[in-house]
């Protein structure tokens, strides 16, 4: 199966760091955390949710774990730089070149500050779309936030 052009972008951004992962195509996209978990055989915490908010007028992309819920209002409370509201799926696309339920963490048209989820780090490998919902690649928790420049936080629960 070919790789989408979306995906080839991600991949061309993870070489950049020199990362070398390969990128799994699905037959069918796994748009859920609980789906992906189950394609992949891992825990639903092991999946790097990609989730796009606003916040002070530009996004904000949020690594969580699969296991978590984002609670944004302790998050912006954490941030102290307004309220965080979730980004509709034209604002998504515009963001990161990419749909709801592919976002990848990296490959987007300009970089997007990025909060990564402290749960991430209890897994020795996590996986995260890659810019196509029927796309995915493996990589560690230093990796996710070498290729974001992500800030650490408690996101949820």
């Amino acid at each position: 199966m070919s790789l989408p052009s979306r995906a080839q972008l991600v991949q061309a951004a993870l070489r950049e760091f020199g990362i070398e992962r390969e990128i799994l195509v699905f037959d069918e996209p796994h748009t859920t955390a609980k789906s992906a978990a189950a394609a992949l055989g891992i825990e639903v915490g092991a999946i790097a949710n990609s989730l796009v908010f606003q916040m002070a007028g530009a996004p904000l992309l949020i690594m969580t774990s699969g296991g978590h819920r984002v609670d944004t209002d302790a998050l912006a409370a954490q941030l102290s730089e307004g309220p965080i509201t979730r980004a509709n799926p034209k604002q998504v696309r515009e963001a990161t070149g990419q749909v709801i339920g592919g976002v990848a963490p990296l490959g987007h048209p300009v970089p997007i500050r990025t909060i990564v989820d402290v749960a991430l780090r209890d897994y020795e490998e996590i996986a995260a779309a890659a810019g196509a919902a029927e796309t995915m690649f493996m990589l560690t928790y230093a990796e996710l936030l070498t290729v974001t420049g992500g800030e650490e936080r408690e996101v949820g629960a």
